[in-house]
């Protein structure tokens, strides 16, 4: 698969990322269902961050001039092949987790705490009001390094829905600020179609795939 308008529609995120935001916003390319050549094609276009979904198909296709990030569920029983792979893993939603990861990193693991702010029972994450006791249980593990916070908004077109998601997250990091006193400066949150809110939203980092390399195929 070629990616030959990769260049341009990454200058129209980056537009709209430079219209809508006042905080700088990383671009973690996506490239599950995309084989080695989107990566190729990322690095050339100066993307230096490449999200997937699954251990699995990262392990099958990681280089080490990327930095990786973990976006998708993680099973406890899959833990130990993360440290030394992955630069961020934004899908921590349990201590269980968490403590797993810690017991198998020897040096500090980035990490962000996965809020399912809309409550949707397919999606993973920790509920909001189990955040802050959470986010002060993961930051004191040794070998994690909590970061920030990551959720997914509804599959919807409505604007407003999205908006209130986004914003439920910024709340939410803020209240953890002055609850447990754990400054939180990362927020992931937006994908391919509903970057824009959430850049204007105080995202700092978005998760981009079809938006930049196209429909899957």
């Amino acid at each position: 698969m070629a990616f030959e308008a990769l260049p341009e529609r990454l200058a129209q995120v980056r537009a709209e990322i430079a219209r809508l935001a006042p905080q700088p916003v990383a671009i973690v390319a996506v490239t599950k269902g995309f084989g080695t050549d989107a990566i190729r094609a990322a690095r050339e276009t100066g993307l230096a961050d490449i999200g997937e979904n699954r251990v699995q198909e990262a392990l099958q296709k990681q280089d080490a001039l990327i930095r990786w990030h973990l976006i998708g569920h993680l099973q406890r029983n899959k833990a130990k092949l993360v440290p030394g792979r992955f630069e961020l893993v934004h899908s921590v939603d349990s201590l269980e987790l968490a403590t797993e990861l810690s017991k198998r990193a020897t040096t500090p693991l980035r990490v962000l705490l996965q809020v399912n702010v809309a409550r949707e029972p397919q999606k993973n994450g920790c509920a909001p009001e189990d955040a802050p006791a959470l986010a002060r249980q993961v930051a004191e593990l040794e070998h994690v390094r909590l970061e920030g916070l990551m959720t997914l908004a509804p599959f919807t077109d409505d604007v407003d829905v999205q908006r209130r998601t986004f914003r439920g997250l910024r709340v939410l990091r803020d209240r953890i600020k002055e609850e447990v006193g754990v400054w939180l400066p990362t927020l992931s949150m937006g994908m391919s179609g509903d970057y824009a809110t959430a850049v204007a939203e105080g995202a700092t980092v978005i998760r981009l795939g079809t938006v930049l390399f196209g429909p899957r195929t």
